[in-house]
């Protein structure tokens, strides 16, 4: 089984040269690959004099996670990639733990490991935590994170389980279902676009899983900070798109229109609390979605008629902003078991 580690750089020499070494170091059996989107830092210059061997693949500009990473992809040839972030420090075993796991669970074609934060190594990391899931209104969650709260690392998510989404900080994926399903949505740029893989992948009947047998640690918001109200346009926009693509419920309408009185009552929120910034942003994101919508619903009509044996089990069929803000709930342990095993027909 060939892997390759691709690691997306966008003006990040300063965490490639903290990180990388350790990548290295700690990933014997795969090759090891920068791709670099863009950078107009010394990255490239960094990397030829203290890595002269090393592949990189240089590209014409900065197309974003989504962009960068298709660009790469289609350069690298591989049975399984590792989509690693470059302020992630991986740890002893990591690669071999992560094949292990995907070759022992079939049907399964990505997984993540364990994300930790690396600021406070005892928590989860907002990204990806112990897996991903998302709610009926497409917001997405994790075990071991709602919304900004995560939680410590007790052993409480060591058991191995199919998830509903796996992070893009460290993602491994069978290279054949990647480019299967298309690969990346470039209209996405960056953030939620892993969740819209996963959830095509879903569609056409694979699994996606999660293994604490690897563990990573990530410094988080390494391109674009998480209070940056540039990462806030981007959520509330490709949130709303992925939602309208792939959500298998009737009364398509109802459920986008929901969705957006709660963006509303989180653009108030954020004014209340003093950030303006942030609530232009999330009318920014609708005005975007808005425009983009024939586009969309063009992309939505072909993944229905494309579609075969979705299983979507994992999906939360309750809200998770109600959970969270109305009855604080702020560990995945509190939430609605049941609202998790109940699977929607996909038409």
């Amino acid at each position: 089984m060939r892997t390759a580690v691709v690691i997306l750089n966008w003006n990040g020499r300063e965490w490639l040269q903290r990180f990388l070494p350790g990548v290295i170091a700690n990933t014997p059996d795969a090759e090891v690959i920068v791709a670099d989107n863009g950078s107009t830092d010394d990255s490239l210059a960094w990397l030829a004099a203290t890595y002269p061997a090393l592949r990189t693949l240089p590209l014409d500009g900065n197309h974003g996670f989504a962009g960068g990473y298709d660009r790469a992809l289609a350069q690298v040839t591989a049975d399984r990639y590792v989509l690693l972030n470059s302020d992630v420090e991986v740890t002893p075993g990591w690669i071999a733990a992560l094949n292990a796991y995907l070759d022992s669970q079939p049907g399964m074609v990505a997984c993540q490991p364990k994300v930790l934060s690396y600021r406070d190594r005892s928590r989860f990391e907002h990204a990806g935590a112990a897996g991903g899931y998302i709610d009926r209104n497409g917001y997405p969650f994790c075990r071991g994170r709602i919304f900004e709260i995560t939680e410590p690392d007790t052993g409480q998510y060591d058991s191995d389980t199919d998830v509903f989404w796996a992070t893009g900080a460290c993602l491994m994926i069978d290279a054949q279902a990647f480019h299967a399903v298309g690969g990346f949505d470039e209209d996405l740029f960056a953030h939620m676009e892993e969740i819209d893989l996963c959830w095509r992948l879903r569609r056409i009947g694979k699994r996606i899983g999660y293994t604490s047998s690897a563990t990573v640690y990530h410094v988080g918001g390494g391109a674009l900070g998480y209070g940056s109200p540039r990462k806030t346009y981007l959520n509330f926009r490709n949130s709303l798109i992925v939602l309208t693509k792939n959500l298998h419920v009737g009364g398509l309408w109802y459920w986008l229109f929901r969705r957006l009185l709660l963006d509303g009552f989180a653009a108030l929120k954020f004014l209340l609390e003093g950030h303006g910034a942030h609530t232009w942003q999330v009318a920014r994101a609708h005005w975007s979605y808005f425009s983009r919508m024939p586009h969309v619903l063009r992309q939505r009509k072909e993944l229905l008629r494309t579609e075969r044996s979705p299983d979507l089990t994992g999906m939360y069929h309750r809200s998770i902003a109600y959970d969270r803000f109305i009855l604080k709930w702020t560990r995945f342990t509190q939430l609605d078991r049941e609202a998790f095993d109940q699977p929607r027909r996909s038409r």
